[in-house]
């Protein structure tokens, strides 16, 4: 027997041998899904809000479910019971009898929609309400229960179905089935179907026909072979360039920089990619909390596709707190305000201030930065930035301590959407004490760095890389010093499993400085030193460092470090983080590797909406005497 699944029914009492019905109901709109969660309010901001109705239910009714899915397939369970809203909201009631059968029904249809996805197209969903047939219900019912009312649901899930012929038509044809997922003698899951078709229409669109679309979308169940044939064909349309490009919804953000912005331009080829770049280009300049590009529906009369930028401004202007944690360094605490629509083009600027080492006795002993930093987008061209800032900072590590002021300005060039070069001009006051006395430098210095980000996730990335070089020429006045540093760092990352739920996480980085007779004639803040949450864990911050025959420490010219993770996922919110660090710095232009220094331990993280909350610990595994004995460390986002 075979069913063409747009075969109408009166009533769904034929599950079994209409299968086609509910195979089209799934490909058009598929299941639906629901979390409860809890929520609680943190300086004003909710998390995990509950998006349920709080309003008391009118003709509240109870019921009380028996969920037999029939099957022993554990995948196919959960999906089952994750897809009934009765399960998932048992023990609150309903509104009214009619409710309950409304549900009742709701759920019958997603469980089946459910069996599809899991290439189950024989597959029998019974429900019962109080020991009646759902099918056998009157239009109203009444129940006169004096108690809960008791449902019935009983799967059964029948055998796996496999495609047999797939066919494209049209546009689509003379494309491989087999590219979309289509595979005769595979598992026929429903969502293949789907999304065989999004990619053939997107394939088609990415040839530059913006009006493409489905014509035909065919499933055909054959109970007899238990094979699906599909049948799907495509009308793509004409090649059709960019047109007219509009903007709506600005109010103090002006409409001809959102469009420049962008970078969509009238005349340009069409492409979806492209277009999707430019609605994510707009929403990081910060000044949107909706960024939406709508396409005409036809043609415009010369043959290009007319489109629209809508958006929606956002609060330009934001204050904030923020706190961090380590064992070795104390408290930390950070506040800020900042506007992002300074003078009507996405123009930034933030004002922030730290107090760190919070815990010392001695107030001296405390960690004081300020900083003013302004930031002008599309400043000579859509794809550059200018960039100011203006810092000083009391610093007082073991190392040294420095009183700094640097006032900086440059420009960053956006390459492509993964490349980013950046060039500018430096200049630092610092007065410094440390190992070799009391010194006074005036640096100045030409940075330039190139960055190449492929990550998918800039929070918590599970693949990808990121890539930075910079080297920073500098002259310090007061000597007559020229010396120039350079550093590099790779990060990568590969998700495995199922969601990603195991990530591997790599970091390597290395730095160099060249030029200056003397260790001392490089300013204490420009030395590198290794140890910290953001290098080496266990150790206490800039504790890796090459030291005189006192102890002190010198900082180096040259170092070179490396992390590894190992990001695993227990529970949606919840993972754990095994990691061991290693790093070594070097009086040397080139790393002599005598002394290596490792930490290892392990970290928690639990998932937020801004990002992973990230607590580790950790252990040197080659201390220094009388050194750091383990690091706790506290703060949001990965450690790389």
């Amino acid at each position: 027997m075979r069913d063409k699944v747009n075969r109408p029914e009166k009533s769904f009492a034929f599950l079994k041998a209409g299968t086609a019905l509910a195979v089209a109901a799934s490909l058009a709109c598929g299941p639906l899904s629901v979390s409860s969660a809890s929520a609680f309010e943190l300086f004003g901001m909710k998390f995990f809000e509950s998006e349920e109705d709080t309003a008391p239910v009118i003709d509240p009714v109870s019921y009380t479910l028996t969920l037999d899915p029939g099957t022993e397939d554990d995948d196919l369970k959960e999906a089952i019971e994750n897809t009934a809203l009765l399960k998932q909201d048992e023990g609150k009631p309903v509104s009214g009898d009619l409710g309950l059968v409304i549900k009742a029904r709701d759920d019958r249809d997603r469980i089946l929609a459910a069996l599809y996805e899991h290439a189950r197209y024989g597959g029998v969903v019974n429900v019962t309400i109080n020991g009646q047939d759902l099918d056998s219900l009157p239009p109203n019912p009444e129940f006169n229960a004096r108690g809960a009312i008791p449902v019935s649901i009983r799967v059964e899930p029948g055998p796996v179905f496999t495609f047999g012929e797939v066919a494209f038509s049209g546009d689509a044809e003379g494309r491989n089935p087999a590219d979309y997922g289509l595979v005769a003698g595979a598992r026929a899951d429903s969502t293949l179907i789907l999304k065989a078709g999004e990619k053939i229409v997107a394939d088609i669109k990415a040839e530059g026909r913006p009006l493409a679309k489905l014509t035909e979308r065919n499933a055909t169940a054959d109970h007899k072979t238990r094979t699906v044939d599909v049948v799907i064909a495509a009308e793509g349309g004409p090649v059709a360039p960019v047109g007219a490009v509009g903007v709506k919804g600005t109010k103090t953000v002006d409409a001809d920089f959102v469009q420049r912005y962008s970078r969509i331009n009238a005349g340009q080829p069409y492409s979806p990619e492209a277009l999707t770049r430019a609605a994510e280009r707009l929403r990081q300049l910060g000044v949107f909390s909706s960024v939406t590009i709508r396409e005409a529906g036809s043609l415009a009369p010369d043959g290009s596709l007319p489109m629209t930028i809508e958006v929606s401004e956002g609060k330009h202007r934001y204050f904030g707190v923020g706190a961090q944690y380590s064992n070795t360094d104390g408290f930390g605490l950070q506040g800020y305000w900042g506007h992002r629509n300074l003078f009507g083009q996405a123009e930034s600027l933030r004002i922030e201030g730290s107090v760190n080492r919070i815990g010392e006795s001695n107030l001296g002993d405390l960690d004081y930065t300020t900083a003013i930093l302004f930031s002008k987008p599309g400043a000579f061209g859509p794809a550059s930035t200018f960039n100011a800032s203006l810092k000083a900072a009391l610093v007082d590590p073991d190392a040294y301590n420095a009183f700094t002021t640097t006032a900086a300005a440059g420009v960053s060039v956006e390459l492509s959407d993964r490349d980013t070069v950046s060039a500018g001009g430096e200049v630092m006051w610092s007065d410094v004490e440390d190992a070799f006395g009391k010194n006074k430098y005036l640096t100045v210095s030409l940075p330039i760095e190139y960055v190449r980000d492929t990550r998918d996730d800039k929070l918590n990335p599970t693949e990808g890389y990121r890539f930075l070089i910079n080297a920073k020429p500098s002259y310090e006045t007061y000597r007559g010093t020229v010396f120039s540093s350079f550093e590099g760092a790779i990060t990568g990352y590969q998700g495995l499993g199922a969601e990603d739920r195991f990530v591997l996480a790599g970091k390597l980085a290395a730095g160099t400085i060249i030029g200056g007779d003397q260790l001392s004639d490089i300013p204490a803040t420009r030395r590198f030193f290794l140890g910290g949450g953001g290098t080496v864990r266990g150790y206490g911050y800039q504790e890796i460092s090459p030291r005189n025959g006192k102890g002190e420490l010198l900082g180096g010219r040259s170092y070179v470090a490396a992390s590894a993770e190992a990001r695993i996922g227990i529970t949606e919110t919840l993972g754990i983080v095994p990691f061991i660090d290693v790093g070594t710095v070097s009086t040397d232009e080139v790393p002599d590797f005598e002394d290596i220094r490792a930490g290892a331990g392990i970290g928690l993280r639990y998932a937020t909406p801004f990002g992973p909350l990230r607590l580790d610990v950790a252990v040197p595994l080659k201390k220094y005497p009388g050194g750091t004995s383990f690091g706790v460390y506290a703060g949001i986002g990965q450690s790389f």
